[in-house]
């Protein structure tokens, strides 16, 4: 049985600070706390990128996380979603147009959620993350989907030559 159905049933989240004013972390510890519960979810706050699904990103982009950011990144395996939380993190906000700040995580990496305020609600960190599970479903689907498999198929045996995917189209039309 394969263990991605189980995968929107206990999501691990990487949250990584980009050099923000806390605001948006102690919203989102709140959003972990039994007030809120985000947890009820089966999500789990990891430090590892490597058994992380889900990326939470706060605060300005900086000319010094920027290449950190990059790094977590590649490291989670796939599928993954970003969730960028704040103003900070989606457009540099109050910080945009500085000399050491990007504008947003987006030219980056691809974020997934975009989640706005200054600072976010624990409510609205809840909806992104649980639309950030809608998404990661989806492509956990994706990635399920069997490769179409090309060549002809044999009447008498009732096989398709496997030799031959979806990749290397020119070589199945004999």
């Amino acid at each position: 049985m394969p263990l991605e159905k189980y995968r929107k049933k206990s999501p691990w989240i990487l949250h990584y600070n980009c050099g923000s004013c806390n605001g948006c972390d102690i919203e989102i510890l709140a959003a972990m706390s039994p007030r809120y519960d985000l947890e009820r979810f089966g999500i789990l706050n990891n430090g590892n990128p490597k058994q992380s699904d889900i990326f939470l990103v706060t605060g300005p982009l900086t000319y010094r996380s920027r290449e950190r950011i990059i790094e977590l990144y590649t490291a989670m395996p796939e599928p993954k979603v970003v969730v960028a939380v704040g103003s900070c993190t989606c457009t540099g906000g109050v910080f945009s147009d500085m000399y050491n700040v990007e504008n947003g995580i987006d030219s980056f990496i691809p974020v997934d959620v975009y989640i706005p305020g200054c600072a976010a609600s624990p409510e609205l960190i809840i909806d992104g993350v649980v639309k950030g599970l809608e998404i990661l479903e989806k492509k956990t689907k994706d990635i399920e989907k069997p490769k179409k498999l090309l060549g002809k198929l044999d009447e008498k045996q009732e096989t398709i030559d496997r030799t031959k995917f979806a990749g290397n189209i020119n070589d199945s039309q004999d």
